[in-house]
């Protein structure tokens, strides 16, 4: 009796976790475009020729001063942050979706330039030219939500499979073991998605190379998935 309720919810946690992870997928999706039109709205931005007085579709370049730079802040579960001074002593505080390869380097008294755009400090230079997108910033999201939309997406619809599947065939073993690898293969798929983006991300490439690159890896791990499934369900006995 233990193992039939342990078995339930398993299929249960599994079952929430798959629909949770499409709907999260699926949001994505209708948010590339989205991502997409703001990044090219800040790539077509003029130079403001004064400084704005209020939130602009231009871009007005601001030197700023470091005041203090907090890159630990990751440690306790928050975006690296700094607090960054205009020359009349206004403070703005700045967060950061990673470290590199501006905000690592800054230290109390270091010069940066930022861009201020719709009112917003959306990236920062520093002396050697180095530039770095904020956490508000429009640059790399497409890119963000494509490969969590591919994540999510994968990992969701194989979960949901296979936490229903044993449901059609209960106490049947072998429909068990092969819902299992059904579920497991997705969990691949979706940190191939992760990685993809990771290495993306650190080489810059351009966004249709997510698709590219993980497109192959998510077809052998299809592949892999129902040849496992198939060999759980042609095994004798249960």
């Amino acid at each position: 009796m233990g193992s039939r309720v342990e078995k339930v919810a398993r299929s249960a946690t599994w079952l929430l976790v798959g629909v949770v992870a499409l709907v999260a997928g699926v949001a994505m999706v209708f948010e590339i475009r989205g991502a997409l039109e703001r990044e090219r709205e800040f790539r077509a931005a003029p130079a403001c020729a004064s400084v704005p007085v209020e939130a602009s579709r231009c871009r007005w370049e601001q030197e700023f001063t470091v005041r203090k730079a907090d890159m630990h802040a990751g440690e306790r579960g928050e975006p690296p942050q700094a607090e960054l001074l205009l020359p009349s002593g206004d403070a703005w505080d700045v967060a950061f979706r990673s470290t590199g390869p501006v905000a690592w380097r800054m230290e109390p008294g270091g010069k940066v330039v930022g861009v201020i755009w719709h009112g917003q400090l959306v990236e920062v230079r520093d002396a050697e030219g180095r530039r770095q997108q904020t956490a508000l910033g429009p640059m790399g999201w497409p890119e963000d939500r494509l490969g969590g939309a591919l994540a999510c997406v994968s990992f969701g619809v194989t979960a949901l499979v296979g936490s229903l599947w044993p449901l059609f065939a209960p106490g049947n073993r072998r429909h068990a073991t092969a819902a299992a690898m059904v579920r497991w293969h997705g969990v691949g798929m979706g940190v191939a998605a992760v990685l993809t983006l990771w290495v993306q991300a650190a080489n810059d490439w351009p966004m249709w190379t997510i698709p590219a690159i993980w497109g192959p890896l998510a077809l052998f791990l299809l592949a892999s998935m129902v040849a496992f499934a198939v060999a759980a369900l042609a095994r004798r006995g249960g």
